[in-house]
């Protein structure tokens, strides 16, 4: 842990921040289906905020898309930003209930952990998981965290996003989480380029020692990856040998899943 040092003439710049950010939600939230526009005047009464400090948070939210002036009334409304973030979450509710009985049926099949991940900036994040039965068996938590660089899920995932997203995570530092973690760039857009040639991605103890993992791309209506479907197993069950044997239930359950969603085109690779 670090010293903080601060500018005496800057009390309360970390408390002031926090203060806007609230403001700036209470100001969305002041917004219905009953009451779809809300001048400044009137959100400054309701609030209980000073007019000039209401207009200068509007001004902040027009500025990120997340409110809209009407030209003619002069009112302020909710903007299509917050339209792009609810969809996000919308995505992610659909994914979650559209492959909960397919990770049901692979668990079944292959016996393993089953996980289904979404991307979450430099991250993946499991959303679903089937654990295994087995005594030795892998956990996750659905909330769980994990790099998208050194996973299988997130390799899934991250393969097929567009060129500035892969760059931006080969740019940033990949610390190592053991001793087989490919951290050099080169080498992980090799790994990303044969992930796009077979249609899947492996894990071989590279984000926890003792665990191996394969996962599978999901796609959505507009034929976006949007998640992955993966398997993980203790190394003494998966080896490199059985873990090839996961491939064929492993692609159909990815590939249901995506077809749920409305996914209507191809899956790349049909190597199976």
């Amino acid at each position: 842990m670090g010293t903080e040092i601060r500018d005496p003439n800057d009390r309360d710049t970390g408390t002031s921040r926090l203060s806007s950010v609230s403001m700036a939600i209470r100001i969305l939230k002041a917004f219905s289906g009953d009451e779809a526009e809300i001048g400044i005047s009137e959100l400054a009464k309701r609030l209980g905020i000073a007019k000039s400090t209401v207009h200068r948070l509007v001004v902040t939210l027009m500025a990120e898309g997340f409110l809209d002036k009407n030209q003619e009334t002069g009112r302020y409304r909710l903007g299509l930003g917050l339209f792009g973030l609810g969809s996000l979450v919308r995505h992610r509710m659909d994914l979650s209930t559209e492959a909960r009985t397919v990770l049901i049926d692979l668990r079944q099949e292959t016996d393993e952990t089953v996980l289904l991940a979404v991307p979450s900036g430099a991250e993946i994040m499991y959303i679903r998981t089937q654990t295994s039965r087995q005594a030795v068996r892998i956990n996750a938590e659905i909330g769980m965290r994990a790099p998208c660089y050194c996973t299988a899920a997130g390799r899934a995932i991250l393969a097929f996003q567009p060129e500035g997203r892969i760059a931006a995570v080969t740019a940033a530092p990949m610390p190592p989480r053991t001793p087989k973690t490919v951290t050099d760039p080169d080498k992980l857009l090799k790994l990303l380029a044969n992930v796009r040639r077979l249609g899947y991605a492996t894990e071989d103890e590279e984000s926890e020692l003792g665990m191996r993992a394969i996962a599978a791309p999901v796609y959505d209506a507009q034929s976006e990856v949007i998640g992955s479907v993966a398997i993980a197993g203790p190394v003494q069950r998966l080896s490199l040998k059985n873990l090839g044997g996961l491939v064929e239930p492993l692609l159909t359950a990815a590939r249901a899943t995506s077809v749920r969603l409305g996914h209507r085109g191809s899956f790349g690779s049909d190597e199976f």
